[in-house]
């Protein structure tokens, strides 16, 4: 019904700055406009956590110690979330993924996800 597609990963200096895209396909019909969309991260070796997530009205929640680096927005002609990561550091090294349309009465549970695009930043 959705299918996530990100893209804009790399390797970067500590400093560098990096923009993440997530493209959903939606099947015709789906009601993807009130969905939530969300970037997620996975650092080697440690949990997933939550990166920012932008409702289908634009409201933007970001994760613990998430907001002033990073910037989350989405484009909604194009089924598009995007990530500008600015001021990169090391411990930034994940991999990221994008997620759509959160379950009801949850917080960080997405019915859809992507395959990642990994982002690392050495010293």
């Amino acid at each position: 019904q959705v299918q996530l597609v990100e893209s804009g990963g790399g390797s970067v200096q500590a400093g560098g700055s990096l923009r993440l895209s997530c493209v959903a396909s939606v099947t015709s019909g789906y009601p993807f406009d009130p969905c939530t969309m969300a970037w997620f991260r996975q650092p080697p070796g440690k949990e997933l956590e939550v990166v920012a997530s932008v409702s289908g009205d634009g409201d933007k929640v970001y994760g613990d110690s998430m907001e002033g680096r990073f910037a989350v927005s989405r484009d909604n002609t194009r089924n598009t979330l995007y990530l500008e990561m600015n001021s990169l550091r090391p411990e930034d090294t994940a991999m990221y993924y994008c997620a759509a349309c959160r379950v009801l009465g949850t917080r960080d549970t997405y019915y859809f996800w992507g395959q990642g695009t990994q982002v690392t930043v050495s010293s």
